[in-house]
C-alpha cells in the first residue's frame, strides 16, 4: 500500500500533470459518451486540423489568412466532389455486378468442395465437406439479413448524410476561418503554467501531422499500383479491388490480410488455379511486399515506430470504443498515449530533481 501511495505522490505531485490528466478523461469520456451526437463537430474538427498544415503552408509563402483558407476550403470541396460524383459511382457499378455475379460464384465454389473427397480422399470426408457446404449457406443468410436491415434503416442513412453535408462542409470552414479566436476561448480555461501540455501536444502534433501525410500518400500509390496492375491482369472488378487494397493499409497487419482473401478468391473464380490466378497471386504479393518494406518505411521515417503488439491493441480498444473512425485513428491516437507516457517520466524526473 505505501509503495502505491509513493507513486501517486511521485507521479501527481506537478498540478500541470493533474490537469492534464483530468483533462484527458473529460476528453474520453465526452468523445465516448456524447461521440454520435457530436459526430458532425468533431469530424469537422479533425478534418480542419488536417487541413491547416496547407492553410500554414500558404501563410509561411506570404499569403494572408483568409485567403488561404478560402484557397484550402475550395480544394477540399472540390476533392470531396470528384470523389463523390467519379470515383463513388464506379465503385457502386462494380458492387453490385459483384452482387449480380455472386450466385454464380457460390455455385462454383460448392462445386469445389464437393470435389475435395475426391482429389483428396485421406484429408476430406463427404461429411466434412456437407457440414462446410451448410455454414456457408447459413452464413451468407445471416449476411442477407443484415443487407435487408441495411436497406431498411437508408431513410435515416439518407438523412444523417444530408446533416452532414450541411453542416460538416461549414464547421470546417468556420473553425478554419476563426481558429484564433476559438483556440483563445478554450486557452482561458487552462492554467497559466502549462509546461507539460504544451511539451505533449507538440510531440503528438508532429506525429500525427507526418503520420496523416504519410497514409494518405500511401494510400494513394499503393491504390494506384494495385489499380494499374489489376487492370493490366485484366481482373474483375479492379477499381473495387484497389480502392479496397489502398484503404487496408489505413489498418496495419490486420487491413493487408482481411483484403487478401476477396482479392485472391475474385481471381480463382476468373481464371481457376491458371497461370493467370498465380499472376495475380505473384504481384499482389510483391505489392504487399513493396509497401511494407519500401514505401512505409520511406514515408514513415520521422513518425514514432510503434511496436505491432501496440498497434494490435489500439485497433481493437479504439475500434472498440469508436467503430470505424477508432480503427482509423487508432494510430493517431496511440501516439497520443505514446507521447504522455514518453513525457510523463521526463517530468517527474525533473520534478524531483
Amino acid at each position: 500500500m505505501q509503495l502505491i501511495t509513493d507513486w501517486f505522490r511521485r507521479t501527481f505531485a506537478d498540478p500541470q500533470v493533474v490537469f492534464f490528466t483530468l483533462l484527458m478523461v473529460v476528453g474520453f469520456a465526452v468523445v465516448i459518451t456524447m461521440g454520435h451526437m457530436l459526430a458532425p463537430v468533431l469530424a469537422s474538427g479533425v478534418i480542419a486540423y488536417l487541413l491547416e498544415g496547407l492553410v500554414a503552408m500558404l501563410e509561411r509563402r506570404g499569403a494572408p489568412r483568409l485567403l488561404s483558407v478560402v484557397i484550402v476550403f475550395v480544394a477540399f470541396l472540390v476533392f470531396v466532389s470528384l470523389v463523390t460524383f467519379g470515383l463513388i459511382p464506379l465503385l457502386s457499378r462494380q458492387i453490385t455486378q459483384l452482387v449480380q455475379q455472386l450466385p454464380n460464384m457460390i455455385t462454383a465454389g460448392q462445386h469445389a468442395l464437393m470435389a475435395l473427397p475426391e482429389r483428396y480422399p485421406g484429408i476430406f470426408s463427404p461429411a466434412q465437406v456437407q457440414e462446410i457446404s451448410d455454414a456457408i449457406r447459413r452464413e451468407i443468410a445471416t449476411y442477407g439479413q443484415d443487407v435487408l436491415s441495411l436497406s431498411l434503416a437508408s431513410v435515416v442513412g439518407i438523412i444523417t448524410i444530408v446533416v452532414y453535408v450541411v453542416l460538416m462542409p461549414l464547421l470546417i470552414f468556420f473553425f478554419l476561418k476563426d481558429k484564433g479566436p476559438i483556440l483563445g476561448w478554450a486557452g482561458q480555461f487552462l492554467p497559466r503554467d502549462s509546461g507539460f501540455a504544451v511539451q505533449v501536444w507538440g510531440e503528438v502534433d508532429r506525429q500525427i501531422a507526418n503520420y496523416v501525410r504519410g497514409k494518405f500518400w500511401e494510400i494513394i500509390v499503393v491504390w494506384a499500383v494495385s489499380f494499374a496492375t489489376f487492370s493490366l491482369l485484366g481482373l474483375y472488378y479492379a477499381m473495387l479491388l484497389a480502392v479496397a487494397v489502398g484503404l487496408s493499409v489505413i489498418i496495419p497487419y490486420i487491413g493487408a490480410t482481411l483484403v487478401t482473401v476477396p482479392v485472391l478468391l475474385v481471381g480463382w473464380f476468373q481464371w481457376g488455379w491458371g497461370p493467370d490466378f498465380v499472376w495475380l497471386a505473384v504481384a499482389y504479393l510483391i505489392i504487399q511486399a513493396l509497401d511494407g518494406n519500401v514505401l512505409v518505411p520511406l514515408l514513415f521515417s520521422e513518425v514514432v515506430n510503434l511496436h505491432p503488439v501496440a498497434i494490435i491493441v489500439a485497433i481493437l480498444v479504439f475500434g472498440g470504443f469508436w467503430g470505424f473512425w477508432g480503427v482509423f485513428f487508432a494510430i493517431p491516437l496511440a501516439t497520443l498515449v505514446n507521447a504522455v507516457l514518453r513525457a510523463w517520466p521526463n517530468r517527474t524526473a525533473q520534478d524531483a530533481a
